[in-house]
């Protein structure tokens, strides 16, 4: 119990911190900033969504819920969801020019996956796969 609670807490503590760089970078990106130059920001979330992609994956060994399961099927949805949001992340960061429009739009489609995801770990209750 007391490693499913501290990987758990891993596992919150860097959603946290992924969601605060990805709000930080994107702020910098708008205001063309030079701190998106900085080392620190090029590897940090790379580090930071490393360990919660590892969290995450201890989780569903030790917890035994898995994606593509019957009983795991919000967590197949959590795991779509993830995947919608770092495209929709990529997007909006892409070093590639884009229309400020477009940038905005798939920052807050991004944000909407995330408030999904969010909900999805909480209740744990799939949204589109329970009435299949």
């Amino acid at each position: 119990m007391m490693l499913y609670m501290g990987i758990k807490h891993l596992h919150l503590l860097t959603v946290a911190i992924s969601i605060a760089l990805f709000v930080l970078r994107f702020f910098w990106k708008c205001r063309n900033s030079s701190m998106l130059q900085k080392r620190w920001v090029k590897i940090t979330p790379h580090l930071n969504d490393t360990v919660l992609l590892i969290s995450g994956i201890v989780l569903i060994y030790i917890t035994h819920f898995y994606p593509f399961s019957p009983q795991g099927t919000w967590l197949t949805e959590k795991l779509f969801g993830v995947l919608l949001y770092i495209g929709l992340g990529h997007i909006a960061l892409s070093k590639r020019d884009k229309k400020p429009v477009v940038r905005w739009c798939a920052f807050i489609a991004a944000l909407f996956c995330l408030a999904l995801v969010i909900k999805l770990a909480m209740t744990k209750l799939a949204f589109f796969m329970g009435y299949v």
